[in-house]
């Protein structure tokens, strides 16, 4: 019996990654959210400071190049002169401004949330000196990527804007994406759906020890893969594509898990029908995913 429950668990795992490798779960509607890319910096110090991202590319989204006309000025929060300042910029490489500019020495960073650059360049001007602090090229690695800087030990008054010394990178960012908090968000979660789902098998008088012996296995395992398959989604795709993908997998796990229970529970549950494993894997997985999404409205940093 373990054996054909392995190939049952093997083919829940197979249907899964073909449905991950095959469909399209990028989520294309501008309604939807958007990647972003955050850069933090720390140890700033007290100096006004801009800052913005370079790009490869000579417009991402609504954001593009100055072609020198004023239908084409995209100043957002930035004042004319500083605007000007990173539109007069010279990039060695042949980046280019945006139109994008945030006060750093304000808010602690850069948060291009609205299509912002795939490969870009970090770069800093310091008005009250006329300074330019540049990066090498960093890209976007996550649906949310995000990036520190520590500016502790950065020579800021020594660095004069020339094209010479703008040629050199004068700031080096890291990835600092927060693993730690997904992976507690994973266990979290695998594990509050395993308990819910449990609890319903008990209200269905499933209470002997093959009986949760066989919910467990089958918990278990479809919820380390389908919490691992949506975590991928998340990370690579988003939110949007997240859902899309969590609703789809939850169709193919109720599906599976209530094969397998009619195959295998069965045989140790007499008494119970056909219809009782249907809708006891019906009213679990729909109990789960019900508790899980309203966590999420209220913890969306675990959920």
């Amino acid at each position: 019996m373990k054996k054909r429950m392995h190939v049952g668990l093997f083919m829940l795992l197979f249907y899964m990654i073909f449905a991950v490798t095959a469909l399209p779960i990028t989520a294309k509607a501008d309604t939807g959210p958007k990647p972003s890319v955050r850069i933090q910096f720390k140890n700033m110090g007290d100096d006004l400071c801009y800052g913005t991202l370079l790009s490869k590319e000579k417009c991402t989204g609504p954001a593009r190049v100055w072609d020198g006309t004023a239908r084409n000025e995209q100043l957002y929060d930035l004042d004319r002169s500083i605007w000007k300042a990173f539109v007069d910029y010279k990039d060695p490489d042949g980046y280019y401004f945006l139109q994008r500019g945030w006060t750093v020495s304000e808010t602690g960073e850069i948060a291009w949330t609205y299509y912002p650059p795939e490969d870009f360049k970090i770069l800093l001007y310091y008005p009250e000196t006329g300074t330019f602090v540049s990066s090498g090229s960093y890209e976007r690695y996550a649906f949310d990527t995000y990036y520190t800087v520590d500016m502790e030990g950065v020579r800021i008054g020594s660095v004069e804007y020339n094209e010479d010394l703008s040629t050199n990178e004068r700031i080096n960012a890291y990835r600092s994406y927060n693993y730690r908090m997904e992976l507690l968000s994973l266990a979290v979660r695998i594990l509050l759906t395993i308990a819910i789902e449990m609890v319903v098998g008990l209200l269905f008088g499933f209470r002997q020890k093959k009986q949760l012996q066989i919910l467990a296995l089958v918990n278990i395992t479809t919820q380390l893969l389908l919490n691992l398959l949506l975590n991928i989604i998340h990370y690579n795709a988003g939110p949007l594509a997240f859902i899309t993908s969590y609703v789809f997998f939850e169709v193919i796990v109720f599906a599976l898990e209530a094969g397998l229970y009619c195959r295998f529970l069965k045989r140790v549950s007499p008494k119970k029908e056909n219809g009782d494993f249907v809708l006891y894997s019906f009213i679990a997985n729909s109990a789960s995913f019900w508790v899980g999404y309203y966590l999420a409205t209220v913890l969306p940093g675990i959920f």
